[in-house]
């Protein structure tokens, strides 16, 4: 078969926080991308604010380097793929895979082989894809090179990796300098007989297999991802498998319910770098964007007119959290963070509290998001998102909240699904890695949320490696837990593991909710009355709603609570007048931990300029006789 020797496809995969990003940047920066004088920031492919935020990729994204051979052969383009090393983001890894022909695995040369990496590498083993392992981060000081390469050779085995693919390439760098070689370096240095990435660009151009393509084949082009441009309207993402992509062409569009329409190629154009330039032609083995096709989705086809075949459309794994989305129900609804009307009109106008605008951007949503599903519930205001995680969830509700929009979000919930008559609920393997003095607080947390020890492992190094397979139901609200007992020094990370029968009831919030009894504004007074009684979660001068949970409870059960009191005042002076207290400052949750912390009776009002916790019923009385009811049956 022909091969297109001038272009090589490649994704970079690893775990959150290995360094994929960087080395990126690096590559970019060496095969000459940019001007001398050009300002660049660091990680340049996380172009999304909630990505610069959080320090991690969420949307898989694509560029291109002209790497120029140093025996002076033609410039070959290698198209890089940079894909999420979060498995909530497991859909966007999926779709990255289906458009290279190999992978690099980034490893950390201390923590070695982590959920994501199995993750990641089990889809790129699944889809038949060579392997070039490339350890970085070599100079960290605790980093263990070899110790590294035989956990990533036990992990390759235990996928049931093939011998071809075990035989992979090793290349150790230091991403943030843009150093590699072929050679070890020792531990905690950087490599010493390399001063650039050439190592690593040779063994990519070595070991990525060139696209094979048939001569005199028709068009078949895969959509694998969308985009969207003010100009252009909405942007197609595709790898050409067959023939010849050309602008102005007629091509068919194969959707993927089986129909056929035939439709023009507005524009066509290839990636340079960080930036799309317009161009003519695109062959077998290119990577594309065109447009011209409104309603154009993820996974459908192009092809030719006289000869249209499909290909296969692209599969995610299925979603195992779900959580209720609908329109804001408050009595502070549409009325800025302060609550107060008149003040807060003009900062507001723009506010999206309707059911239609919200429904209309859920389904936007799932133009681009193949692993998100959307239902209907029997409310007309509110439906069911489905998704692979809490943390991806979290990150569409915050994109929304900064698009204006007021929402209601329920308490996140498991998936389940019936098999052979039984309940199954999704499982988590979550890998910890704690010091020694912490291990007896995690054993005991992930007792309670019925987690099963599989592996524990020390390093000798001070820290401990545990690894339990526990219900996803257990992992939501655990974060914030392990963190606060293990003073924030360990780290937990989790992948989806399959289905086992339901594990029964699990009680992982011991304490209640202080509540507000009735509406009006938070005084220092009343602060300094109720902090012994829990912990707090407003500020002075915050307004509040009778069913809007102020803090948490000390004891197990909730608590109706006036924060709004004030303190009377009277012309008699008391003993205790010239006593001062001062008002604990109360603890801030963030949206991921107000989710996590809600109960099933209990729900998050999320609007731009809050994240608020309150009852899903609002009224005492109503609640009260709602739980009598549940005590007598």
């Amino acid at each position: 078969m022909p091969t297109r020797h001038d272009i090589r496809n490649v994704a970079i995969v690893a775990h959150v926080d290995h360094g994929k990003t960087t080395i990126v940047d690096a590559m970019l920066k060496q095969a000459g991308a940019f001007a001398a004088h050009q300002h660049l920031d660091d990680r340049m492919m996380d172009s999304n604010d909630l990505e610069r935020e959080k320090g991690i990729t969420i949307l898989a994204k694509n560029t291109a380097v002209k790497y120029h051979p140093k025996d002076g052969g033609a410039p070959i383009t290698i198209n890089i793929i940079d894909t999420p090393g979060h498995a909530d983001f497991g859909g966007e890894v999926e779709r990255g895979l289906s458009m290279v022909d190999a992978v690099v695995l980034l490893v950390d040369a201390s923590e070695g082989p982590l959920p994501q990496t199995r993750f990641v590498l089990r889809k790129a083993l699944q889809a038949r894809m060579p392997v070039i392992l490339c350890i970085n981060k070599t100079d960290r000081p605790d980093s263990r090179i070899d110790e590294v390469v035989n956990e990533t050779y036990d992990l390759f085995l235990d996928l049931d990796a093939d011998e071809e693919q075990i035989e992979f390439p090793i290349v150790y760098a230091c991403g943030r300098d843009g150093v590699a070689s072929l050679t070890k370096p020792e531990d905690g240095t950087v490599p010493a007989d390399s001063d650039n990435l050439e190592p690593f660009f040779s063994t990519i151009l070595e070991h990525v297999p060139a696209p094979t393509y048939e001569e005199d084949a028709p068009l078949q082009a895969h959509v694998t991802n969308l985009d969207a441009d003010n100009f252009l309207g909405r942007i197609a993402l595709l790898r050409v498998e067959q023939g010849e992509l050309r602008k102005g062409q007629t091509v068919a569009w194969i959707k993927r319910d089986g129909s056929i329409s035939n439709v023009r190629i507005t524009e066509l154009m290839m990636t340079e770098a960080l930036t799309r330039k317009p161009a003519e032609v695109a062959g077998p083995g290119d990577i594309c964007a065109v447009a011209g096709i409104p309603d154009i989705m993820i996974g459908e086809t192009l092809a030719d007119p006289e000869n249209p075949v499909a290909l296969p459309l692209i599969t995610v794994d299925q979603p195992a959290i779900s959580m209720t989305i609908g329109t804001n129900t408050s009595p502070l609804v549409g009325r800025g963070g302060t609550g107060k009307g008149a003040d807060a009109k003009s900062a507001v106008k723009d506010r999206k509290v309707t059911a239609r605008q919200v429904k209309d951007r859920l389904d936007r949503e799932l133009i681009g998001n193949v692993s998100l599903r959307v239902l209907d519930t029997e409310r007309p205001d509110a439906w069911e998102v489905q998704g692979r995680g809490e943390l991806a969830l979290a990150i569409l509700v915050e994109q929304m909240r900064r698009e204006g929009f007021e929402l209601t979000i329920g308490k996140p919930q498991v998936v389940t699904k019936e098999v052979d008559g039984k309940v199954h609920e999704p499982v988590e393997r979550l890998t910890i890695d704690v010091p020694e003095e912490h291990m007896g607080a995690v054993t005991q947390l992930m007792g309670v949320r019925k987690g099963r020890m599989d592996n524990m492992s020390n390093h000798g190094s001070g820290w401990v490696r545990m690894e339990f397979v526990v219900p996803s139901r257990g992992l939501i609200g655990f974060r914030t837990e392990f963190l606060t007992q293990t003073r924030g020094t360990g780290i937990a990370h989790s992948i989806h593991e399959g289905h086992e029968p339901w594990f029964g009831p699990l009680v992982t919030r011991n304490n209640g909710s202080l509540v507000a009894d009735r509406a009006g504004s938070v005084t220092p007074f009343a602060m300094i009355n109720l902090q012994e009684r829990g912990v707090l979660f407003v500020e002075p001068g915050t307004e509040v709603y009778e069913g809007m949970i102020v803090g948490e409870n000390s004891r197990s059960d909730d608590m109706d609570v006036n924060i709004t009191k004030e303190k009377k005042l009277t012309n008699m002076r008391a003993a205790s007048a010239d006593n001062t207290e001062n008002v604990i400052p109360p603890r801030k949750l963030s949206l991921e931990q107000s989710l996590e912390f809600c109960r099933d009776d209990e729900c998050v009002e999320v609007t731009p300029e809050a994240v608020r916790i309150r009852k899903v019923v609002l009224d005492q009385k109503e609640r009260g006789r709602t739980a009598s009811r549940a005590k007598h049956g």
